[in-house]
């Protein structure tokens, strides 16, 4: 297995509150040089919520993202605050964005974005056991919740509805990890 390169020297290009834009000079393992650029995160960690009111269903959401001008259809989702673990988060958000509080609670894993440029992964829970609960949340206005039977989501994906491609991963580890219990 090749060493990673070396990082001979990082460059903060730019900051925000959210992010920095970093240029790294590497020299690989060959002699190569190399300036990469890449978003580093300011420390903000997520959560990517797969509801599932029974088995057979999964509650989706429909809100507007501003990277692509455009309603979309995905997962609930949202930061941890300081304190809070994944769990956590993962709860409040579920009570924030759809009205629903989870009785179980489950991480499945992580998942990276863009690891090539970006410095940042989510955590995916799976949250069952769900019962009303709702807490005020940071939205600009109320999502609209979906609720969809999990048989739809390939039919979702191929028609181009649901694009996110982390709502995606997250749906089918979570579709995956189900197959595996029963």
């Amino acid at each position: 297995m090749r060493r990673a390169p070396t990082i001979l020297k990082t460059e903060l290009l730019a900051r925000s509150d959210w992010f920095q834009i970093e240029a790294l000079h590497l020299e690989f393992s060959n002699g190569q040089r190399r300036i990469y650029e890449r978003l580093r995160s300011s420390g903000y960690q997520s959560v990517l919520i797969v509801a599932l009111p029974d088995p057979h269903h999964v509650l989706l959401v429909r809100e507007y993202a501003v990277g692509v001008e455009q309603r979309v259809l995905g997962l609930p989702k949202g930061g941890v605050d300081q304190g809070e673990d994944s769990l956590q988060a993962a709860n409040r958000e579920l009570m924030e964005e759809v009205g629903m509080r989870a009785g179980r609670l489950r991480e499945l894993g992580t998942l990276s974005l863009a690891p090539g440029h970006l410095c940042h992964s989510c955590s995916v829970v799976l949250a069952e056991d769900l019962h009303p609960g709702t807490a005020p949340g940071d939205e600009p206005e109320p999502l609209e919740v979906i609720r969809v039977p999990l048989s739809r989501i390939p039919e979702l994906v191929t028609c181009g509805e649901l694009h996110e491609a982390r709502a995606i991963a997250a749906l089918f580890m979570a579709m995956a990890q189900r197959q595996q219990a029963c």
